[in-house]
């Protein structure tokens, strides 16, 4: 039986899936990420882009994407259902994407939250424990870090070859490299990348760039093994002559690979880290953005000041990368 770690932390949800000691899923769920998928909200139709197919819905602080839209006036109110959570994409951010539903719709607000990632795991059959807190860090020593920084760096070596995966705003594309056999070095690619769609939760379009396979019947295998490793349900094309082949799963919300490139990723890891160890004060240096965004959060430093039981100072330094940070 597969198992999941969860760690409710300040600002966020993380978990990874483990199968013995090996990670098939790594997870982050942000406390600001806006309704879930799933949720059911009495909406205000705040504007009409495209009479009968698409608007704009205010959910409370937030706003979403209506499609296709029902016959209703902007400020009318409506129950809708939210079919993808927004989704952090560094060229245009998208925003949560809805479903008008049947039913009353008297007073704007939350009528039924979506399923948060714990619950998730729990349905999908994982044995779901708990971790966190100052004491051993579990979720770190069972691969958490080097789950992130395969997602942030977008390279996944496998045997005989390096997997490059690629977030773009049409699709999220996996460039297979390597030296050898290509026949060899794609089958072992394929394997590959079906071990990653699944550990980074890789969803919507996405598509594998093999090496040149002459021979129908060669590339008619790669399919064969990517269906045999992917799970259900997704669609795919046949394997191109040029090494191409696209698969399509149903997107719910962001992939570990476009959570980790999301503005606030790198200041969340950093109250991460500070929130480990022994207690008392701690001052955080970082790149200018990520303290600026920790600044513009008051909230996040307060709880890490009552988790660690000290104060918190932070400090700026222009020479860090944005995704490093030191703790002192």
């Amino acid at each position: 039986m597969t198992s999941a770690l969860v760690e409710r932390g300040i600002g966020a949800t993380r978990a990874l899936v483990l199968d013995g000691d090996t990670v098939i899923g790594a997870h982050i769920e942000r406390d600001d990420g806006g309704p879930r998928a799933g949720a059911i909200h009495v909406g205000r139709l705040a504007t009409i882009l495209v009479p009968g197919r698409r608007g704009i819905v205010r959910l409370g602080d937030g706003e979403a994407l209506l499609e296709p839209l029902p016959r209703l006036a902007e400020g009318g109110l409506l129950r809708v259902e939210v079919v993808r959570e927004a989704v952090p994409e560094v060229a245009r951010p998208r925003l949560a994407k809805l479903r008008a539903i049947d039913g009353p719709a008297a007073a704007p607000g939350e009528v039924q939250p979506g399923p948060d990632l714990m619950a998730r795991l729990a349905v999908a059959g994982h044995a779901v424990t708990m971790v966190g807190g100052l004491g051993a860090d579990r979720l770190e020593a069972a691969g958490w870090s080097e789950a992130v920084e395969a997602a942030r760096t977008g390279h996944v070596a496998f045997p005989g070859g390096l997997l490059t995966i690629s977030p773009t705003p049409g699709m999220t594309v996996i460039d297979v490299d390597g030296p050898g056999d290509p026949v060899v070095l794609a089958e072992a690619a394929a394997h590959a990348a079906a071990v990653v769609i699944r550990r980074f939760d890789l969803a919507g379009s996405i598509g594998i760039d093999f090496p040149t396979v002459t021979g129908k019947a060669a590339r008619n295998r790669l399919g064969e093994i990517l269906d045999a490793a992917l799970p259900a349900p997704f669609e795919r094309t046949a394997v191109n002559g040029f090494g191409f082949i696209q698969i399509v799963r149903p997107r719910l919300r962001a992939s570990l690979v476009e959570s980790v490139r999301a503005p606030g990723f790198a200041a969340l890891e950093l109250l991460r880290r500070a929130g480990r160890g022994d207690a008392g004060a701690r001052t955080l240096v970082a790149h200018p953005v990520v303290a600026n965004w920790l600044v513009a959060r008051p909230a996040l430093i307060e709880a890490l000041s009552r988790q660690v039981g000290g104060a918190v100072r932070l400090q700026a330094d222009a020479a860090l990368a944005i995704s490093a940070g030191d703790v002192h």
